[in-house]
């Protein structure tokens, strides 16, 4: 699946918090954050059949 890029504007006390959150998860600012926005889509039951049966890879 290709990645799309795009610009996130963000409070720097927001990024420090989900830096060290990412470092303590051994994973890129970048993979946390899909991370999280994947969790949140499941949760909220937004994905499509089949995108909710695994979260995406981290980043290589």
């Amino acid at each position: 699946m290709a990645k799309k890029k795009f610009v996130l504007r963000i409070e720097e006390d927001l990024y420090t918090a989900v830096e060290k959150w990412a470092a303590d998860e051994f994973r890129s600012v970048n993979g946390h954050l899909e991370w999280l926005v994947f969790k949140m889509l499941k949760e909220a039951g937004r994905l499509k059949k089949g995108q909710d049966e695994r979260p995406p890879q981290p980043e290589e």
